[in-house]
């Protein structure tokens, strides 16, 4: 695909129209040197759609550890040997702490992730009564407790959560070889059943875990027909005890070409790019706005350090970006 091409796909994109499933896939064949002649188009898009602005989330690991689903990835997997931690639902006052450390360093949108196949009901509520006493105040409320009901839904919405994440992983055609204990229907179902109840949808999925190209475009074109709202991007940091520990890192370039794609298979949704982002992309790291992103997840992921947000302020200043605050830039 030339480069007439390509802008021509951004110029549909940005005008709503989104391409041909055809030419996806031959974006997605593109080879790693091509991945820079990307960029303009990708960049295009997001400018498109969100302009010089991009958001900031950040989450606080609210139960971790002995989980009972087999992904082949994460260390909190009691199938996995892993030194990472092990405690049961953090209280209140800790849920409040991540909130503030939110408010207190520019970042739009806090949320509290659980370990487990679904968080039990009763606690459940306990995240819920948290958070129904936090307020606003410049943060907005999300969280990822896993397999949830219609119930649990209506629950956290009323307490003032106004997004749940839940991420389908990876393409349906290459899920049985990441998890066994649960489908990938399963996931889909919860993201439908968080929809229905009036909540904004935040789902994505974790790269270099084996996956094709042509995967990543089929977990794209997914998260397209589930219209969800915004897109997590996670690469692998391959840990110790658990089935990928001998994967490589993915290349810069692959990562800077996945976020891409995504964005052409996207239109305006958000793509936030997560867990993986400083180790898999190296110098490379300030490019994924100019590949489509949209945001980041700043300060420290669920069993590993990330980065202190006031850098990636600094970051987004120096490529004369301006990130969201309560709708408004900072």
């Amino acid at each position: 695909m030339d480069l007439k091409k390509r802008l021509e796909m951004a110029e549909a994109a940005k005008a709503g129209q989104l391409p041909e499933i055809s030419d996806l896939e031959e974006l997605a064949c593109l080879s790693e040197q091509q991945v820079l002649d990307l960029l303009p188009a990708a960049n295009a898009v997001r400018r498109r759609f969100f302009g010089d602005q991009v958001h900031l989330c950040c989450i606080v690991n609210g139960k971790s550890g002995k989980c009972s689903e087999d992904c082949a990835f994460c260390a909190q997997s009691a199938h996995a040997k892993t030194s990472a931690p092990v405690y049961p639902l953090i209280d209140s006052g800790k849920i409040f702490q991540g909130a503030s450390y939110a408010r207190e360093n520019g970042v739009h949108r806090y949320s509290v992730a659980a370990s487990g196949g679904r968080l039990p009901k009763a606690e459940v509520r306990m995240v819920a009564e948290a958070f129904s006493r936090m307020g606003g105040e410049g943060v907005h409320y999300c969280a990822s407790l896993g397999i949830l009901d219609a119930e649990d839904f209506a629950l956290l919405r009323d307490a003032g959560v106004d997004r749940y994440h839940h991420n389908l992983e990876t393409a349906e055609s290459h899920f049985k070889e990441i998890c066994t204990t649960h489908s990938y229907g399963d996931r889909v179902q919860t993201i439908r059943e968080a929809k229905k109840a009036g909540m904004s949808v935040c789902a994505g999925g974790l790269f270099g875990i084996g996956e094709t190209d042509l995967q990543v475009l089929e977990l794209g074109l997914a998260l397209r027909d589930l219209d969800v709202d915004s897109v997590p991007v996670n690469f692998l940091l391959p840990i110790k005890g658990t089935r990928l520990e001998k994967s490589s890192a993915l290349s810069p370039l692959r990562c800077l070409k996945i976020i891409s794609l995504l964005r052409f298979a996207l239109g305006g949704k958000e793509i936030v790019i997560c867990g993986g982002r400083e180790t898999n992309l190296e110098e490379l790291h300030p490019l994924v706005f100019y590949a489509g992103a949209s945001g980041i997840m700043t300060g420290d992921y669920l069993t590993a350090p990330g980065r202190n947000p006031q850098k990636d302020h600094a970051m987004i200043r120096r490529l004369g970006l301006t990130a969201l605050w309560e709708g408004k830039a900072e």
